[in-house]
């Protein structure tokens, strides 16, 4: 009898744990921190999964890593400041979005393919399991918009 309700104990420990643990992922939905899986908004296909972080109060992102085979070694030729030549894995592309009214701005993105620099809105949706990402010149009607999903 003792044995069996030992067994009961650990049991019910357990499963809180794991509740606990449940709810703690559930809060991380409110936020783009964490890693995402881009997809193109041209040809619908997965290209890389990134990590969004916070540093000093704003959210930046890098490349962890390519879906795209051949592109694990490929370099920022086109890009025109400090990112010029650095290997696509580990580059930061999106720098200082600050949170404002539920969404994120008044950062930067950087597109790879043409080394072109974008004004940047992130929202959040479908309860944070997607993330919907607009660059844009000027005002964001100018723009074009991905949406990416929570890995």
């Amino acid at each position: 009898m003792n044995r069996r309700l030992r067994s009961v104990i650990c049991a019910v420990a357990l499963s809180t744990t794991d509740l606990a643990g449940a709810a703690g992922a559930s809060s991380d939905l409110r936020s783009p921190v964490g890693t995402w899986k881009t997809i193109d908004d041209k040809t619908g296909q997965a290209r890389s999964v990134v990590r969004i972080y916070e540093q000093g109060g704003t959210l930046f992102a890098r490349i962890e890593r390519t879906l795209v085979p051949g592109d694990e070694t490929r370099t920022c030729t086109k890009c025109t400041d400090d990112r010029k030549d650095q290997p696509l894995i580990g580059l930061v592309f999106m720098r200082s979005m600050k949170g404002v009214d539920g969404a994120f701005q008044d950062g930067d993105i950087l597109d790879p393919d043409n080394g072109s620099i974008y004004r940047c809105k992130l929202r959040l949706e479908s309860g944070g399991t997607k993330l919907k990402v607009r660059g844009f010149i000027g005002v964001s009607l100018f723009g074009r918009s991905q949406t990416w999903e929570r890995e």
